[in-house]
């Protein structure tokens, strides 16, 4: 164990610290005479760019097209598309008509040419579309598809046949399991 200032969080003498008693880190205290800017940290950046996504798709999908773009522009890629898949998801759960999503789907499209993660994901959604709205898919597409959207396609009101698929030849047992579970309540009703 420690001493009771440890155990505490307190100075010796039993009086609490406060912010002010610590000193600031090295990077971010400022030399004398002229303040010092400090960057903002990436999940600043990666809210603001989350906040700027969703303004543009509430103004249309040209706008939203173009703040994509702009998004996948950040000197952190990593962060940029965590963005940007962040905002497609959340997006293409909202976009329920098939002309409104096939729509949104062409004008990002272009944006998304040179990012693979969230161009995949855009193709993903779109093969989830398929599925759930009586679509054209391919099984091959399917049971290439990732991990992600085949756990999503099991949640979906995928058709029967997709799950049928899903129960025999999905990647992992969880999705297998699943869609045949949801295959025998289909049964049952």
């Amino acid at each position: 164990m420690g001493t009771s200032e440890t155990q505490t969080g307190g100075t010796p003498g039993g009086a609490p610290r406060t912010p002010a008693a610590r000193p600031a880190p090295a990077e971010h205290r400022e030399p004398a005479g002229r303040p010092q800017a400090v960057p903002a940290p990436d999940r600043w950046r990666y809210a603001r760019h989350l906040d700027r996504l969703a303004a543009a798709g509430a103004a249309g999908v040209a706008g939203e097209a173009g703040a994509v773009a702009a998004v996948l522009r950040d000197p952190d890629p990593v962060m940029a598309q965590s963005a940007v898949v962040t905002h497609l998801d959340r997006r293409a759960v909202r976009l329920s008509t098939d002309a409104g999503f096939r729509e949104w789907a062409r004008a990002l499209h272009s944006a998304l040419e040179g990012h693979a993660f969230p161009a995949r994901r855009l193709r993903e959604w779109t093969l989830l579309k398929a599925i759930a709205g009586g679509g054209s898919w391919s099984a091959a597409e399917l049971e290439a598809a990732s991990d992600w959207c085949q756990r999503t396609a099991v949640l979906s009101p995928a058709s029967d046949e997709a799950l049928a698929l899903l129960a025999a030849s999905a990647r992992t047992r969880r999705v297998r399991t699943a869609a045949a579970r949801r295959l025998d309540r289909r049964a049952a009703l």
